[in-house]
């Protein structure tokens, strides 16, 4: 029967023109012709860096620590996230694979499900957490904070956040290459003022805080304020021209960006009393450039909300085995703002230590995997492999990792007080565990034939 032409339009904007293929190749390996170098790579990870809620982060570790305590656990934090993102870019690059297609070599066609769920489902609520972030700025700013006048603009940012992500990779870069010079612009200015108003650095890093965080904890915030999203950097990562762009991509956006970020808003935490502690908006008002600190602020959001829209899209792709992934945006989309709507903005940093215990277990895996069983050189192309359903030994090893992680932080879930029964950081030990449990795994049950893995056809092109 043919299709009401009335419907097309419609049609046309949820799935895309379906005679051409998506140019973001959300189930496919991304082709030679369509691979980026490090500026543009680089860029849009940056943009995704740039998050106002690291800088609340910062501003809370600093205030509970000190000043330099702070200092010391941001940089062991820092080189873990890092480390642990540019490695992941370097797999992606070379692969040309978004995360949760990483996660079928890992975890099997059916076990990779998991994946969809765990990265595409914290990104769903990581995109309702932060449209609330400058939504209430900006209706501070026009002096009309009633509920209602949020509530509009949080549905009116949040379609704008969506928008981006909606045009896909090129989208995303060209807002990158507007925003993130401007914030670091912008950033760099703050701090400036900042140490000005608090009397010299000498005054700045004497400041002593309230004691009320362990170093572990305090790392554990440091890697948890990005170590999901990180996670999902090889879905721009794949474009990376080679895993050497991919690599050093990951690790300026993640270890310099995500510092930059986290020490400005322990900057501005420690210099002025504004709530939410050291946010981007609330402290250069106070400084005086209250309307320069709303447009840093909106392109801040706006350059981390349309990757958390673009990873719950390229998730429902695989989840599905479906060739778009604007449907899964616009879905995604929908329920971020719903939930953004019933507050849970509130519970940021709760929602920063969970995604530091149960995301990195999965990145460990995925690592030790593609480093040390498939080979970067020996990555065959997803048409040449018959996969496992399930791949036992990947999720047994996760599975350990959260445990260890678990036993690490004393808790299942923050805010549950229990001992900590063993002794470390938690997001490094769980990484760590699963990492070392996958190798275990593979050469005592696979290489043995316990446990079957997936077959690879003998004539397998390689990525």
């Amino acid at each position: 029967m043919a299709s009401d032409s009335s419907t097309d339009p419609l049609r046309r904007f949820v799935f895309g023109d379906e005679e051409l293929a998506d140019p973001d190749w959300p189930v496919d390996h991304v082709p030679a012709t369509e691979r980026k170098g490090l500026v543009s790579i680089a860029a849009v990870l940056l943009g995704f860096v740039f998050f106002a809620g690291t800088m609340w982060a910062g501003a809370e570790v600093g205030a509970a620590m000190g000043f330099m305590p702070m200092v010391s656990a941001l940089a062991v934090g820092s080189v873990i996230l890092g480390v642990y993102v540019a490695l992941l870019c370097a797999i992606a690059a070379t692969a040309g694979l978004t995360t949760v297609l990483l996660a079928r070599y890992t975890f099997g066609r059916w076990g990779a499900k998991w994946a969809d769920l765990l990265l595409g489902g914290t990104q769903v609520g990581w995109f309702g957490v932060t449209i609330p972030l400058v939504a209430i700025p900006t209706a501070q700013f026009l002096g009309f904070d009633a509920p209602m006048v949020v509530s509009g603009l949080i549905v009116f940012w949040g379609v704008l956040h969506l928008a981006t992500a909606y045009f896909g990779y090129d989208g995303m870069e060209r807002l990158s290459y507007v925003a993130v010079p401007g914030l670091v612009v912008v950033g760099l200015l703050s701090v400036a003022i900042a140490i000005g108003d608090a009397g010299g650095v000498p005054a700045l890093v004497s400041s002593v805080g309230g004691g009320e965080m362990a170093f572990g904890t305090a790392v554990t915030v440091v890697v948890g304020t990005f170590v999901s999203a990180g996670t999902q950097a090889p879905n721009w990562a794949r474009f990376a021209s080679s895993k050497r762009v991919g690599f050093w991509a990951g690790l300026v956006a993640f270890l310099l960006g995500n510092s930059f970020l986290f020490l400005s808003g322990a900057v501005g935490g420690a210099v002025y009393d504004v709530t939410p502690a050291g946010d981007l908006y609330a402290v250069m008002a106070a400084q005086g450039l209250a309307f320069v600190g709303l447009l840093a602020l909106v392109l801040n959001i706006w350059t981390t909300n349309d990757n958390a829209a673009y990873a719950f899209g390229v998730a429902g792709s695989e989840a599905l085995d479906y060739d778009r992934k604007r449907p899964f945006v616009l879905a995604g989309g929908a329920i971020g703002i719903l939930l953004a709507l019933f507050g849970v903005d509130s519970l940021l940093l709760p929602w920063l230590e969970t995604l530091g215990q149960y995301v990195p277990p999965l990145g460990g895996v995925l690592i030790v995997d593609f480093l040390f069983v498939w080979g970067l050189d020996r990555i065959p192309r997803m048409e040449a492999v018959e996969f496992t359903g399930v791949r036992w030994v990947a999720i047994g090893a996760y599975v350990v990792g959260c445990l260890v992680a678990v036993l690490t932080a004393g808790s299942l879930a923050p805010g549950v007080g229990a001992p900590q029964l063993l002794p470390g950081l938690t997001s490094l030990n769980g990484l760590l565990a699963a990492a070392l449990a996958l190798l275990v795994g593979h050469y005592a049950l696979e290489r043995t034939g316990v446990l079957p893995t997936h077959e690879i056809t003998a004539d397998a092109d390689h990525v």
